[in-house]
């Protein structure tokens, strides 16, 4: 048999080819799930999130508590955002791996820089 790349022909075999694509599966199969699975949603229940205020949605914001909340205050325009503006939950500085609503807020938020 010879070695198609030194004849000059199209490169690897479609043997060569289907081989690797089933070992990159195989590998993908063998990550554990909770790798390729999205990191969890914050709970408002969290330690963190009850310590920070935080909401899911805005308009549940208790003003009295939080009397320099503001109703255009959300998650998706705070600086700490990580995600992009139509995404509808994200990652956050302040909660590490866990994500958080767009509409959400807490008492860190700070405006998104100019």
């Amino acid at each position: 048999m010879t070695d198609r790349n030194s004849e000059g022909g199209r490169g690897a075999s479609r043997r060569e080819f289907v081989g690797r694509a089933a070992g990159g599966a195989c590998l993908l199969a063998a990550l554990p799930v909770h790798v390729l699975a999205a990191p969890p949603r914050a709970e408002e229940s969290d330690e963190t999130a009850v310590q920070l205020g935080y909401r899911h949605d805005t308009k549940s914001v208790d003003k009295k508590k939080y009397p320099r909340h503001a109703a255009t205050q959300e998650c998706v325009n705070c600086a700490m955002w990580q995600g992009t503006p139509s995404d509808a939950w994200a990652g956050c500085a302040m909660f590490g791996r866990k994500q958080i609503a767009a509409k959400g807020w807490c008492q860190a938020w700070a405006p998104k820089p100019a």
